[in-house]
């Protein structure tokens, strides 16, 4: 996917005033690695599309630990959804693990996008069940699935980043240490 636009005109045409319309409404934006777009505590009214590069949300607990909720790679948006929708001071960090080009949409972007056309409500409710049923899959995995089925499901969702991001990450995406990570990995490799 080149950009956000993209993806919406492979659900449904544009006429060359709207694309205008909304891509005056998109921001292009190259940020370098270790680059903060969003802190915990600030209201956030942004989606983040990766061009390229990588993006990542996180939070930190009260002893200082990182956890991470979500990486983005190219093609993937990235937001804290729950600030966006009710106004409320946000959870998550948002930052680039890697030098990155993306595209900035303020949330009332998709609310002009829905209200021009019906079609964008019907495709945008759809991304949005689906997204909640992965968030559910994921907390039903953190809560049930072993570290091994863990890193199983990461693979499959996360199949092109494994190299671009450090083990102590993608342990903590996890929810285990990055000596449990070195184990399963391990593992996997003396099974093949």
């Amino acid at each position: 996917m080149n950009s956000i636009l993209d993806q919406l005109m492979l659900n449904f045409p544009l006429d060359k005033i709207d694309m205008e319309l909304l891509q005056s409404k998109i921001k292009t934006k190259h940020v370098a690695k270790g680059e903060i777009l969003q802190m915990k505590g600030e209201l956030s009214n942004n989606f983040y599309f990766v061009k390229q590069g990588l993006l990542r949300s996180y939070v930190i607990d009260d002893n200082g630990k990182e956890h991470i909720f979500m990486f983005a790679p190219e093609g993937w948006i990235i937001a804290d959804n729950v600030s966006n929708a009710i106004q409320v001071p946000s959870e998550l960090f948002i930052d680039a693990l890697e030098a990155s080009e993306i595209e900035i949409c303020n949330k009332h972007f998709f609310e002009e996008a829905m209200a021009q056309h019906s079609q964008v409500v019907a495709v945008s409710t759809k991304k949005l069940i689906n997204r909640m049923a992965v968030l559910q899959r994921r907390v039903i995995m953190l809560m049930s699935a072993s570290a091994m089925q863990r890193y199983e499901h990461f693979l499959e969702t996360y199949p092109n980043i494994v190299q671009r991001v450090p083990q102590k990450m993608i342990a903590s995406y996890l929810g285990i240490t990055p000596e449990a990570l070195s184990k399963i990995r391990g593992g996997m490799t003396r099974k093949k």
